[in-house]
């Protein structure tokens, strides 16, 4: 069903590709939106240890019509590159998981991930206890279940 990557010396582990996703703070998450347009939108996310990526918004929307109409996406996270010494081009790792997106209903799960979600920006407990406070009603939290990922390091030269 998934496609094989063809420059497999570029491939990357699953765990490199896990490392990508708990470290960096945000990706873009594409899911098929009005008059079946591809819509993409940068979001922050949280990877967790059930193998999920967690994401908030509000309670409607555009990618929210469009997940609820066809639960299909895929998310695409990259790092900020790295120069080895001696070269002046860039390596960027990139990772892209494939999956199916659901609500998360439970409202301590909810709290849960969005604390986890605020940690990755400030370790201000207090802070973040209030925004989830004062939010929480309004904020919707879905999960996006991996089907398929991939990562690979890419050399711009």
């Amino acid at each position: 069903m998934f496609r094989e990557m063809l420059r497999k010396k570029q491939q990357l582990s699953k765990e490199e590709c896990e490392d990508i996703l708990r470290q960096q703070m945000r990706g873009v998450l594409s899911v098929l939106g009005d008059d079946d347009y591809p819509y993409g939108m940068p979001l922050n996310h949280y990877y967790a240890e059930d193998g999920c990526l967690y994401f908030h918004g509000g309670k409607v929307g555009h990618k929210i019509d469009a997940f609820k109409r066809y639960d299909k996406a895929s998310f695409c996270v990259y790092d900020e590159g790295f120069r080895n010494e001696g070269e002046w081009f860039l390596n960027i790792r990139s990772v892209i998981v494939f999956g199916r997106i659901e609500i998360v209903e439970d409202e301590e799960t909810v709290k849960e991930i969005a604390r986890r979600i605020s940690l990755k920006f400030t370790d201000d407990e207090g802070y973040i206890t209030e925004e989830i406070r004062k939010d929480l009603k309004g904020t919707l939290m879905f999960r996006l279940m991996p089907e398929h990922m991939t990562g690979k390091i890419v050399r711009e030269k």
